[in-house]
């Protein structure tokens, strides 16, 4: 954290500390480019 109190600048990503992107639903806490990586073993599907 880099001293920030409220804004996006509080909400990292659990694995690379990106502050941009950031998916919080269902308290995930992944960027968008880590959560593609990682959505399969979560049992998220892709669908058309």
């Amino acid at each position: 954290m880099r001293g920030y109190k409220f804004g996006k600048g509080v909400i990292s990503c659990r694995i690379c500390g990106r502050h941009d992107g950031v998916i919080r639903k269902y308290n995930l806490y992944y960027c968008r480019q880590c959560f593609r990586s990682v959505a399969k073993s979560l049992g998220f599907k892709k669908y058309n």
